[in-house]
């Protein structure tokens, strides 16, 4: 009998791809690596100036030419702008074929699911989106129609109530919650408040709306709602591709979840260690939790930095170093040679600002353009005192992420009581003053201003019978500015004056953040510390060049591209040849409100290592040692941040600044010089 043998059935040949890019002549090991990436989930921790969006690019292409349909590719980003470019040159690197590639926002992508859906959660196919202007007023409608808006103790504005509802949706926290910690001075409108919320939820489902965050919302309601309709939306995702993925919230971590499900091809892009938007609901957790979320992830590192020194990126690597959760990665430079960054420590806040100003004007003698340095800081009103310091040296410059001192309304209610003291005849200040009264509005104003400007008495309304109901207030006021007129106080005890009159109109017209502005204000008494009298004050703020500091940067003639200053949180993707990072401090970098919670430090510690990497060529870093505080009876030391503490020479070098030597004549004018350490 003859012996069998059984043949295997024969398989289609995997065809040979012939690529038409040289993919290994334009990426560097690391990047070649995710762009030839096999199917599965996949993490690309990206570090700072790695060539991030470069290799998204490259990623796309190799899809395509792997014979992937593009329309089964979809890319999200947190932009347009950003799916737009980076398709654009998706498209360009491959003759076109990339045109079919569904990118975009989330928001934009569930969209786009709802607009075929819609009817299977209760809402017309033809569905409106309200933007947050929209959503805000609805919430405002429903406010009155519910009369709250009449309540005896102030109830939140529209927006302040809009902010809430988004907030507790894309930080997946309750409302009773999110009160307790950021809006303790309405949580006795609890009961009110979530009524409200419950209402515009019924309304927009009522008449068809849909804000942003219910875009997310609804869609992940669909899917769960109805497997089929799910299954029928992620089959066709073949692939899904998601930038700056340390940036997601928890429901767009769901998201990207649910449209892996049938293929299971997602690459998530990003940064742990740029990871600082947590007061926006980013979730460090899906970046940290992805390999767990998503079985049989790979995990790739792009280190090789494109942007900064050697020594630039050796200190932020230090920085980074001391985080509790991250992780491991050591960015690199092939870039040649390098100055170490200076941790640069001043006696006081002027003497900041007055190195930033000369060191600003040394490095543009250098060649350095003004747009090619940035300052960078905690919080808006840490460059208070150096915007004053630019505007005696005549240095232009535009603020991102912050308002100027010169544009924060209750700075301006301050400055104006100062001015109609000064100037009894200032009638804009009076106007600014006046309606900060409660019941007066701009014709009573107008009508005071008439018989303050004609009286020998400005201060005396006792004798003002049409206006006997405002007498109160009117002479409060009179008593506040017969006191700043005695005498030649110092202006910063003039300035505490004034804020402690303004304290309860302050709580009046700003309840919603009155706590940040009033620590605006006690800031500023410190910057009025540094003149003598309220003239001085004023005409130093007076100098302060408002167009060209304000003015969008395209609109400023050639000749003067201004400096940039700017929060570190608005700085992030951007870089600069030279990067200033002022109030390194305890209790600002980190936050004081960071202190107890080892995340919260993380979060800090990972915004001071985004400022760092912003440098390409110099990079310095500096702290004062006396600070001003009015609650702790005015100077006191101050403590530099924990993050630059004990950091080695080898990695920073330390500098100090001392008044220039008058024997000098070059060094005469009062300036600072740098007395640097002697090497031995």
């Amino acid at each position: 009998m003859a012996r069998s043998f059984v043949l295997k059935r024969e398989s289609a040949p995997i065809p040979l791809v012939h690529y038409q890019i040289p993919y290994a002549e334009h990426l560097n090991p690391q990047q070649l690596a995710v762009v030839e990436a096999p199917n599965g989930p996949a993490l690309v921790i990206a570090g700072a100036g790695t060539g991030k969006t470069r290799t998204l690019i490259y990623r796309l292409a190799r899809l395509v030419e792997s014979g992937v349909p593009p329309e089964e590719i979809v890319l999200l980003t947190f932009t347009r702008r950003a799916a737009r470019e980076m398709l654009n040159r998706a498209t360009v690197l491959l003759d076109g074929r990339c045109e079919g590639i569904k990118g975009g926002t989330f928001h934009g992508f569930c969209l786009s699911v709802l607009q075929r859906y819609a009817q299977q959660i209760g809402f017309p196919v033809r569905f409106s989106v309200l933007d947050a202007a929209d959503a805000a007023d609805v919430v405002d409608l429903l406010r009155t129609q519910q009369g709250f808006h009449q309540s005896k103790t102030r109830f939140p504005k529209k927006d302040t109530l809009y902010h809430l509802f988004s907030a507790s949706i894309n930080r997946q926290k309750d409302i009773p919650q999110l009160l307790a910690q950021e809006f303790p001075q309405y949580a006795k409108h609890e009961t009110e408040i979530l009524t409200l919320y419950k209402a515009y939820d019924q309304y927009k489902q009522k008449h068809g709306l849909m804000d942003y965050d219910d875009l997310l919302v609804r869609t992940l309601q669909l899917f769960e709602a109805h497997p089929t309709i799910r299954y029928e939306v992620c089959a066709r995702i073949r692939h899904v591709l998601v930038d700056e993925f340390q940036d997601t919230n928890k429901l767009q971590g769901d998201l990207v979840a649910a449209f892996a499900s049938v293929h299971g091809n997602v690459m998530a892009v990003g940064d742990d260690a740029q990871s600082i938007y947590a007061f926006r609901g980013a979730n460090f957790q899906n970046i940290m939790g992805f390999p767990k979320r998503f079985a049989g992830t790979t995990l790739y590192k792009l280190e090789e930095n494109y942007r900064s020194t050697p020594p630039i990126l050796q200190l932020a690597n230090h920085v980074l170093s001391q985080a509790h959760e991250r992780y491991e990665k050591e960015l690199f430079s092939r870039r040649d040679g390098g100055e170490l960054p200076a941790i640069v420590q001043a006696p006081d806040d002027r003497f900041q600002s007055r190195f930033v100003c000369q060191m600003v004007l040394q490095l543009r003698e250098e060649g350095i353009p003004l747009n090619e340095m940035a300052v960078l800081f905690r919080n808006g009103r840490d460059s208070y005192d150096l915007e004053l310091e630019l505007a005696r040296c005549n240095i232009p410059f535009v603020k991102y992420g912050g308002l100027k001192l010169n544009d924060a309304a209750h700075i301006k209610d301050v400055l104006a009581h100062l001015k109609i003291v000064e100037n009894p005849l200032d009638a804009v200040a009076w106007q600014r003053v006046l309606m900060l009264l409660k019941g007066i509005g701009p014709k009573t104003a107008q009508e005071l201003i008439q018989w303050i400007l004609t009286t020998d008495k400005p201060y005396d309304f006792d004798s003002l019978q049409p206006f006997k109901k405002h007498v109160g207030q009117l002479r409060s006021l009179a008593l506040l500015l017969q006191d700043l007129r005695k005498g030649e106080r110092l202006a910063s005890s003039q300035v505490s004056d004034v804020i402690h009159y303004y304290g309860p109109i302050l709580e009046r017209v700003h309840p919603d953040d009155t706590e940040k502005r009033r620590q605006d204000l006690e800031h500023f008494v410190g910057i009025a510390a540094n003149f003598v009298t309220r003239g001085d004050l004023l005409r130093a703020l007076a100098l302060d060049p408002i167009e060209r500091s304000t003015v969008e940067v395209e609109a400023i003639q050639k000749d003067e591209i201004p400096l940039v200053l700017s929060t570190i949180h608005s700085a992030k993707g951007l870089e600069y040849q030279a990067v200033f990072v002022i109030q390194v401090l305890e209790g600002v970098l980190p936050s004081a409100y960071a202190l107890n919670r080892r995340s919260a430090l993380d979060e800090e510690r990972r915004l001071l290592y985004v400022a760092l990497t912003r440098a390409k060529d110099y990079l310095f870093v500096s702290h004062s040692v006396l600070g001003y505080q009015r609650s702790f009876g005015g100077e006191y030391f101050t403590k530099p941040s924990r993050f630059i503490q004990d950091i080695p020479e080898h990695l920073a070098e330390p500098w100090q600044l001392v008044e220039s030597s008058p024997s000098n004549n070059e060094l005469s004018t009062g300036d600072p010089y740098l007395s640097l350490p002697s090497s031995s």
